[in-house]
């Protein structure tokens, strides 16, 4: 009743210019502003202004139309008072209004120059008493409006306090209608309904819809809030501090870095697989903060890819005349490796494309295994790289680590590569003969993958995590002996034996090489100092014990050492050294030559040995005494030498007829074999043929000749059996003085790996058998009568023939 009073109250004429509105509806009792463009409507408002300020609002159904007919104009609106007006500079018109009364257009009176209309205002029937349904509908309404404020805030708490307020349901739905965000059809279906409880009800409809969507809406921005971590909010806000410096023209330098690494990774003219692996990386470094612990592995990591010569080759120097000539400017001899180099020229002018070869010097300690890789390096044209293997243990030396590691770094190999700077060098491993192993890996096992020409074309190392090609390089390792290399990677391997110089080659070495060397180290002139060549081969012979020549350099530098001293002593040169005034510069021999025996000796033979040093004699000595068929062995003899020396008693002993021999000697005698320098460990099958010799000897009481060394692995039938290091054996034969060489018939093959010059000084005897060389090595006109307890019964000798009767070649 109340509301009936107070809109008869407000007088409201029945013509009112008409001002349409765009994207609103005005409910009664909603106070907003507006504003006014265009013309037709400026003069509706003025002519309101100039009456009674009313005017009535009404919402265009289409509101893009600037010039809209009453047919495109609602026909239901709401009659509006306006408060306030206020001119802009534009030329457009702000007004204040408030809606007063719903209404309905009954004629349209004028259209130009603006809009007149006759209205019939609408009275809403009135609500007596409110019934339960219309209780619970306004609780309804108003408890929706809290939960759309708590979701969305659309509506603002001045209104929610105005809604608790409210009881009337038609005032109540139009209070409510007017602050949801409704669409424009919505809106003008809930002012179009004029019975309260029925336009109640629509609004609750709207709102309990809205409550739905704001809930939703509501939990998504919840979970949005929560996924989003603090790394993606900084995130965020570098990219708008990135995006205001690009503004200021201000870049920050961690921007700069990433730029230059891409920049870098450019230039570095990766494989595409490299390539997307190294801009991955630079784009997670571009997403983390500098001073995270990651973003330093990363930084790492890319500097590493950026760095490698992916495809940085040096040319290849293709003359192989000239390559020749390097080798031998550098080396003396060593022509079956250099012969190997320049058969590899030869291909790779043939054909561009070819795996580099993998190849493994081995040879005693100071024969140039290393200086002969930087030769050929220089021959080639191409970097040399160098890394030790001796005592690694670690798999991880060889592979890298792995970067989830602090101070995790790529391999030796990728390492040596990289301080090349070329995929094609010419890359030496060094000592691999002395690679260990524990429980952190197999450093040989590691090597596998890279020493094969199948596999190294993509390489893995843990660091870098992809496939580099080694195929290019030249791979050169370097051992002492080859025992202790797994046999998958000896497989894997192109072996060069590089044996020990003789001393001519030492002189013709020293004269070329190392004396030069030594006087330009210590600042002397050829002129002030001079060795002649008796003084040079006095050194190899008796300062020196060794198959290279790395102790004779050390004692060069120690003559040219006093001299330097003397000259800075102002005394007068220059100054020769010769054989006889050696012992001033390098004192006393340290080495005695191991001559030749003096006389023919009974039991004692000369055997050749090989050593990691070069090849040694061996005097075997065996002599018998009465006993109870004891045999000892002495002189630190290993497992192998120990059954050598059986096998050479039994052998004794099936021949004993033949050897005149007491059939059962072995129970009466007591043997002792020894190998004299005690404290030396000795082993190996090749001191066989020198035992049974001894032993044979010591039991017939027939001299060895002492001009005689031998070699060779007995078998119990007597056959002597091939050995190795023919060359390092023969040199040291040489040394002592020996010139009558016995060799196992087999070996033969091996004579070409002797120079010509040594084979001419050396008569070398092939034997298949123990006869052939007692028949050579025994003096049967110096036998001695045998022992008592050795000699066989005068009739048992009938019928047999004398096998130390045979005559020896002179």
């Amino acid at each position: 009743m109340a509301n009936i009073a107070e809109e008869e109250q407000i007088k409201i004429p029945d013509i009112l210019p008409l001002l349409p509105v765009r994207d609103t509806v005005i409910f009664p009792y909603m106070i907003l502003p507006l504003f006014v463009g265009r013309e037709s409507s400026i003069k509706a408002v003025d002519e309101a202004l100039s009456k009674d300020r009313m005017i009535f609002l009404a919402t265009q159904k289409v509101a893009t139309d600037d010039n809209p007919s009453p047919a495109a104009i609602y026909s239901v609106g709401t009659a509006a008072m306006v408060m306030k007006m206020l001119k802009l500079p534009d030329g457009r018109v702000k007004i204040l209004v408030q809606g007063l009364a719903k209404g309905i257009v009954k004629e349209y009176l004028q259209e130009k120059p603006l809009f007149a209309v006759r209205i019939q205002r609408v009275v809403e029937p009135p609500m007596e008493d409110v019934s339960l349904e219309a209780e619970a509908l306004i609780r309804s309404v108003k408890e929706q409006s809290e939960k759309v404020l708590t979701l969305k805030g659309i509506i603002s708490p001045d209104v929610l306090a105005i809604l608790d307020q409210i009881e009337e349901p038609g005032r109540l739905a139009d209070l409510v209608a007017s602050n949801l965000k409704l669409k424009i059809e919505d809106a003008q279906r809930v002012l179009e309904t004029f019975h309260p409880l029925q336009r109640l009800k629509k609004v609750n409809e709207y709102l309990s819809k809205e409550v739905q969507v704001s809930t939703m809406q509501a939990k998504i921005q919840s979970q949005a809030r929560e996924e989003m971590s603090k790394t993606q909010r900084e995130y965020f806000l570098r990219e708008q501090l990135k995006a205001i410096k690009s503004e200021l023209g201000d870049i920050d330098e961690k921007t700069q870095e990433v730029n230059e690494l891409k920049e870098k990774i450019k230039k570095a003219k990766m494989p595409a697989e490299v390539e997307k692996e190294a801009n991955k990386q630079a784009n997670r470094l571009e997403q983390m903060h500098p001073e995270s612990a990651e973003a330093t592995i990363v930084r790492t990591y890319l500097d590493w890819l950026v760095e490698i010569p992916w495809s940085v080759s040096t040319v290849d120097n293709l003359d192989i005349k000239k390559a020749k000539q390097v080798l031998d400017e550098d080396h003396y001899n060593l022509d079956k490796v250099k012969e190997r180099i320049l058969e590899y020229l030869g291909v790779r002018k043939l054909k561009e494309k070819m795996k580099g070869p993998i190849l493994c010097f081995v040879g005693p300690p100071g024969v140039g295994k290393t200086s002969l890789g930087k030769s050929i390096a220089r021959a080639l044209g191409r970097k040399f790289t160098r890394i030790s293997l001796g005592g690694i243990r670690d798999e991880a030396e060889i592979r890298g680590h792995r970067r989830t590691y602090i101070g995790s770094l790529p391999g030796r190999i990728i390492q040596g590569i990289k301080t090349a700077g070329s995929n094609n060098p010419v890359f030496m491993l060094d000592e691999i003969d002395k690679v260990g192993t524990d429980f952190r890996g197999d450093p040989s096992a590691a090597l596998l993958e890279a020493l094969d020409p199948e596999q190294n074309f993509a390489f893995s190392d843990h660091y870098l995590n992809v496939p580099f090609d080694l195929s290019k390089a030249m791979f050169i390792t370097t051992a002492n002996i080859l025992d202790p290399i797994p046999p998958a990677l000896k497989d894997r391997m192109e072996v060069l034996n590089l044996a020990g110089y003789t001393s001519e080659e030492k002189l013709k070495i020293t004269k070329q090489f190392l004396f030069p060397r030594q006087l330009e180290e210590n600042g002397i002139t050829k002129e002030m100092l001079s060795i002649s060549d008796e003084a040079i081969l006095r050194i190899i012979s008796q300062y020196t014990k060794e198959a290279g020549v790395r102790n004779l350099e050390r004692e060069i530098a120690s003559v040219c050492r006093k001299v330097a001293r003397k000259i800075a002593e102002d005394e007068k040169g220059p100054f020769p050294v010769s054989s006889l005034n050696l012992h001033k510069y390098l004192g006393p021999p340290k080495f005695l030559p191991e001559d030749e025996l003096d006389v023919n000796e009974i039991g004692v033979a000369t055997g050749l040995a090989w050593t990691s040093v070069g090849g040694e004699i061996l005097h075997v000595e065996t002599t018998t005494m009465k006993g109870k068929g004891n045999l000892t062995l002495t002189g630190h003899l290993g497992d192998v030498m120990k059954e050598s020396a059986h096998a050479a008693l039994s052998y004794a002993r099936s021949r004993s007829k033949e050897f005149d021999l007491d059939p059962d000697f072995y129970e009466k005698l007591d043997v002792h074999i020894h190998v004299p320098a005690g404290a030396i460990p000795k082993d190996g099958p090749s001191a066989g043929v020198t035992m049974a010799t001894s032993l044979v000897s010591a039991l017939m009481r027939i001299p060895v000749r002492k001009d005689v060394a031998m070699t060779g692995e007995i078998t119990l039938r007597g056959r002597v059996l091939p050995i190795g290091g023919l060359k390092e054996k023969t040199l040291a034969a040489l040394r002592a003085k020996i010139k009558n060489v016995i060799m196992p018939d087999l070996n033969q093959k091996d004579l070409e790996d002797i120079p010509p010059y040594i084979r001419r000084k050396v008569n070398f005897i092939f034997v298949k058998n123990m006869d052939d060389i007692l028949k050579v090595a025994l003096v049967p006109e110096m036998a001695k009568p045998l022992p008592e307890v050795a000699r066989e019964d005068p009739g048992e000798k009938k019928g047999r023939p004398e096998s130390h009767s045979v005559s020896l070649p002179v």
